[in-house]
């Protein structure tokens, strides 16, 4: 009598675990497959319900906040929405700047000092900071303007944009772009999709030929 009671426990046991096993495989097919080729999800995009707005503003350590602010705003053009000063002084210590004055900041800049160390080439983090233009003639605008103030530059054409690349006076990585509208892409992906070049007339065309491909980066 027990063997037999046993046996139905077991069977139960065996099936309720069953029910288990298809309900969990039935989820996973449910769930957005991560591909390769074509389709790519993150797993982000995968499991969240949520995602961020945009990518808002960054916040830079300088060697000297007066100078990097003066620099800047003559660069860039860049609205100053709010400063502080150190303790007791009326040395800068920090200033936040916007492209747009309705907005808060799009760059702090905090002074660390004259002895700060600097960025070394190839060291982990951050590359550079991009700053996008509205159409190419504003490239073109400020592509002179580092010009005429003898800033070193570098042009790379992206196919589907072209960036500008320098550094302001501590050696932080910049980059001026213009993107053309996604319906102009003419290719599915941005970098790797093999798109033709020379879609970006302008006064770097002379330096683009000169350079290699070698020297493009992203």
């Amino acid at each position: 009598m027990r063997s037999r009671e046993a046996h139905r426990v077991a069977r139960r046991i065996t099936a309720v675990a069953a029910i288990f096993v298809v309900a969990a495989a039935s989820a996973a097919l449910a769930q957005p497959a991560i591909l390769a080729g074509d389709t790519i999800r993150s797993l982000g995009e995968r499991a969240m319900g949520y995602k961020p707005m945009s990518l808002d503003h960054v916040n830079i350590f300088v060697r000297n906040a007066e100078r990097s602010h003066r620099w800047y705003t003559e660069v860039f053009g860049l609205h100053t929405q709010d400063t502080m000063y150190h303790p007791g002084g009326e040395r800068l210590r920090a200033a936040f700047l916007a492209c747009d004055p309705g907005h808060a900041h799009d760059i702090a800049l905090f002074e660390v000092g004259d002895d700060a160390a600097l960025q070394q080439k190839g060291q982990v983090g951050l590359n550079h900071v991009a700053w996008r233009m509205a159409n190419l003639d504003d490239l073109a605008e400020i592509y002179r303007r580092l010009h005429d103030k003898g800033v070193p530059v570098r042009v790379s054409d992206h196919t589907v944009s072209l960036g500008v690349y320098f550094s302001d006076p501590d050696g932080n990585g910049l980059e001026v772009y213009y993107e053309l509208p996604r319906n102009q892409w003419q290719q599915e992906r941005p970098f790797s999709g093999g798109g033709a070049k020379g879609r970006f007339p302008g006064p770097w065309d002379e330096v683009l030929r000169q350079q290699t491909p070698a020297l493009t980066s992203v």
